[in-house]
């Protein structure tokens, strides 16, 4: 099966991954767990079905790719687990429940991988960048500018980026620098953190 066939929302589907990565590879270094989506909506509207979905692709999906690629990650003796969360992770905003309260808890999840594979040779980080210009941040202009109230124009500059002190998108090359650095040798004694590229919005 080609890698990106998997339904990650599934736990076949994570599985899956997992086992035809090995049987490409024949094993594994690191777990990059990646998936994501957005849904804006005040909590009254929110749609259940929407928080499920966010939950099992942002939060379920990482322990599982952890859980059955665990032993592989260990074999090498020098295993990385990485998720890209989000600032998200440790701060909140309005309109994002299910989207918040999933990264609030990959990051507890992140903590447990860490402890437990400190003993067998495995770490574990989460990347936490603000808003990177990606199509995902794109589709969050016209949300937020209904949610809101405003016009998209005026969304990035008052909504998207007013809690960052430097007022930029981050630039997916930056993030995919950082994955490198956290992955590489520079980055074996991060575990158990937050790794933070939040253009200063924790800062405040």
């Amino acid at each position: 099966m080609d890698l990106a066939d998997g339904d990650l929302a599934t736990r076949d589907g994570n599985r899956a991954v997992v086992d035809a990565a090995l049987e490409r590879l024949g094993r594994l270094d690191a777990v990059v767990a990646n998936a994501g989506f957005q849904h804006v909506a005040p909590i009254a509207e929110f749609p259940e079905e929407r928080w499920d979905a966010l939950v099992a692709l942002l939060l379920t999906s990482p322990f599982l790719l952890a859980k059955y690629a665990w032993d592989a990650l260990a074999a090498g003796g020098d295993g990385r687990f990485l998720v890209i969360a989000s600032v998200h992770g440790l701060v909140a905003s309005p309109f994002k429940a299910g989207y918040v309260a999933a990264k609030h808890g990959v990051l507890g999840l992140v903590k447990v991988l860490a402890l437990e594979g400190a003993t067998v040779g495995i770490s574990a980080s989460a990347l936490c960048p603000a808003y990177v210009r990606t199509p995902l941040v794109e589709e969050q202009i016209a949300d937020q500018a209904r949610a809101h109230g405003l016009s998209e124009e005026r969304v990035l500059e008052d909504v998207i980026l007013a809690p960052q002190a430097v007022k930029r998108l981050l630039e997916p090359s930056e993030v995919a620098a950082a994955a490198a650095y956290l992955l590489g040798p520079g980055g074996r004694a991060v575990s158990g953190t937050p790794f933070l590229m939040d253009l200063g919005w924790t800062a405040r």
